[in-house]
C-alpha cells in the first residue's frame, strides 16, 4: 500500500524502541555496572559500542550501533 503524501508514520521508529540509550541503561542491558561503561570509553584503545558525546557530561549510544556492536561479539560454540 502507498502512503500518503506527507505521512511519514513508515519512517518512524516503533514508540517502544528507543532511538538512544544513557550509560545506565545499556549497563542495564548489558548486565554489568555503568562504571564498567564509562571505564570503556576512556581506556585505551577504546572499548565498548559506538557513542555519541552530547555534550561533556552526556552521552548516548544509539540503538542499532548497540546491537551490532553485540551482534558481532557473538561466539557460536561450533566455530569456536
Amino acid at each position: 500500500m502507498i502512503s500518503p503524501i506527507g505521512d511519514t508514520s513508515a519512517a518512524l521508529p516503533s514508540p517502544s524502541l528507543k532511538l538512544f540509550m544513557s550509560t545506565e541503561e545499556l549497563a542495564e542491558l548489558l548486565d554489568v555496572d555503568p562504571s564498567t561503561i564509562r571505564r570503556w570509553r576512556t581506556s585505551l584503545p577504546m572499548q565498548g559500542p559506538p557513542f555519541i558525546q552530547i555534550s561533556e557530561r552526556v552521552v548516548k549510544y544509539a540503538t542499532p550501533d548497540v546491537q551490532r556492536w553485540i551482534s558481532a561479539r557473538r561466539v557460536m560454540p561450533e566455530a569456536a
